[in-house]
C-alpha cells in the first residue's frame, strides 16, 4: 500500500467518525460577526492553524480550498464570498465530501445568510486540480501538504500556481521540523498521514514555494505543534515540530530574488526627519518599518549606526516595505 493509499484511508475514518485528537490546532477559531460553526465541524477540525485572513478575502473573491474535510473553513471562506460557486472545495476521499454536504445543512440552519449553493465541492486531488488556469483569487491548505513526499509536494505546489491568477495569494499551514527527520520516520505512512513525518525545514518550504514562481512569501505565523520524545516514537533524542502559516503571492520573481518576509522590522533613529535608501525604501525617523528579508540584508550592508533591524519574529501582518 502506497502512502496516499494509507492517507486516504486515515481520512476516510476520520470522516465517518471524527477524531478530535487527529491533528493539533494552533491557532483559536475565528468567531466571526454571525457566523456560527456546526460542532461537527469544530470536531472534523483536522487543520494545524488557520488558512482564513480577512485581509485576503475582499471583494468577493474566487476562493479554492484543497483538503475539504469537514468544511469548517470552507464555510468561513463562504462568509467573506456569499455567491454561488464563490468558493470551490477539492477532496480525493469521498466520504469527507460526503461529511462536508451533511455538515452545510446544518450550518445552513445555524447561520441564516448562508447557503450550500456557495460552496462547490469536487472529487480531486491536490496533484491534478480539476480547475481552470488563472480562475482563482486565493487558494488554500491546510495541514495537507506537508504529506507529500518532495516529487508529489513540486507537483501540489505547481498546481495552485497554475490555478491563481496573477497576484493571487496561497495560503497555506504545514508542520515545519528544523532538525533531521529520521528516515524511518519518514517512510512511516501512517507517521506521514498524521502530519508529523513529513515536517520540512521553513526554509527548505519557501525555496520550494519561490521555485514554483512565488515572488513574496509572508510568514504569517510560526507555533509550537508536536514534541516528539524516544518514550513514544524510535528516536534517540526529542524532535520539536512547529506549524507555520505561510502566504505565497503570485508575483514576479524580482531580477534580486524573491520578498520573504520573516517579520522584521527596521527603525531609523538618527539626525533627520528620513532615510531614503534610494532603492525604494524610505524610513521615517522612528517609526518602524516591516520589511523583507532581502531589505534586511541590504539596509545591514550600509553599516550605519541609525539603523536598528530587529531578528525575524515569525509573524507578519502587512504593511511592509515591497
Amino acid at each position: 500500500m502506497s502512502y496516499l493509499d494509507t492517507t486516504h484511508d486515515v481520512y476516510k475514518k476520520a470522516a465517518e467518525t471524527p477524531d478530535v485528537g487527529l491533528c493539533c490546532t494552533t491557532t483559536p477559531i475565528w468567531q466571526l460577526p454571525g457566523l456560527v460553526i456546526p460542532e461537527k465541524m469544530i470536531a472534523m477540525n483536522y487543520g494545524c492553524g488557520s488558512t482564513v485572513h480577512p485581509r485576503d478575502l475582499v471583494n468577493e473573491p474566487n476562493i479554492l480550498y484543497v483538503g475539504a474535510g469537514g468544511g469548517m473553513e470552507l464555510l468561513q471562506f463562504s462568509y467573506f464570498s456569499r455567491k454561488n460557486g464563490g468558493v470551490v472545495g477539492i477532496d480525493i476521499v469521498e466520504e469527507m465530501l460526503t461529511a462536508s454536504r451533511e455538515n452545510f445543512k446544518e450550518a445552513e440552519k445555524l447561520n441564516d445568510w448562508f447557503s450550500s449553493d456557495f460552496v462547490t465541492l469536487k472529487k480531486g486531488t491536490a496533484l491534478d486540480l480539476p480547475v481552470e488556469d488563472n480562475s482563482i483569487d486565493v487558494a488554500a491548505q491546510n495541514c495537507l501538504f506537508n504529506i507529500f513526499k518532495m516529487d508529489d509536494l513540486k507537483k501540489a505546489l505547481a498546481e495552485m500556481y497554475r490555478v491563481l491568477k496573477p497576484h493571487g495569494r496561497l495560503v497555506l499551514s504545514d508542520p515545519v521540523c528544523e532538525q533531521a527527520m529520521p528516515e524511518h520516520l519518514k517512510e512511516d505512512a501512517t507517521l506521514r498521514a498524521l502530519c508529523i513525518s513529513g515536517a520540512l525545514p521553513l526554509w527548505d518550504y519557501i525555496k520550494l514555494l519561490t521555485d514554483v514562481g512565488f515572488g513574496t512569501i509572508e510568514i504569517r505565523a510560526k507555533r509550537p505543534y508536536r514534541y516528539l520524545t524516544p518514550n513514544h516514537y524510535d528516536i534517540d533524542q526529542p524532535i520539536m515540530i512547529e506549524s507555520v502559516e505561510v502566504c505565497a503571492i503570485k508575483d514576479p520573481v524580482l531580477a534580486d530574488g524573491p520578498c520573504v518576509f520573516t517579520g522584521k522590522t527596521a527603525i531609523y533613529f538618527g539626525d533627520q526627519s528620513f532615510f531614503d535608501d534610494k532603492n525604494g525604501h524610505v524610513l521615517d525617523l522612528n517609526r518602524p518599518l516591516s520589511i523583507c528579508d532581502k531589505t534586511a540584508k541590504a539596509l545591514t550592508a550600509l553599516k550605519r549606526n541609525d539603523i536598528y533591524i530587529t531578528e525575524s519574529t515569525w509573524f507578519y501582518d502587512g504593511g511592509g516595505c515591497c
